[in-house]
């Protein structure tokens, strides 16, 4: 899965209301980022790099697998698969629709 089908997915599963209330941010590092805006009604999701609440730096490769099914958001955070600054409970939100 690329960069623009990861981007579409979660625009999928986010929906216009997300009850996320916050900025995250997916850095995928050189192949790019997907920003999660949770605060704008409606939600939006685009994959220009800004300052954002909550970063998770994560691998491409990882985050397809997240939004797959393939890996769980705890066990890929216990694992170190993926690494999160800012604020930890923008993360948290995640699990409702990733």
């Amino acid at each position: 899965m690329n960069l623009h089908a990861c981007t579409e997915a979660l625009r999928n599963k986010m929906g216009a209301a997300s009850g996320l209330n916050a900025t995250l941010k997916f850095d995928c590092g050189a192949d790019g980022v997907v920003v999660l805006d949770g605060k704008s009604v409606p939600n939006t999701i685009s994959n220009e790099d800004r300052e954002t609440d909550c970063t998770i730096a994560i691998t491409l490769a990882n985050l397809a697998a997240l939004l797959n099914g393939e890996l769980e958001p705890t066990t890929g955070f216990m694992m170190g698969k993926f690494k999160v600054s800012g604020d930890m409970s923008v993360a948290m939100k995640l699990q409702r629709f990733v």
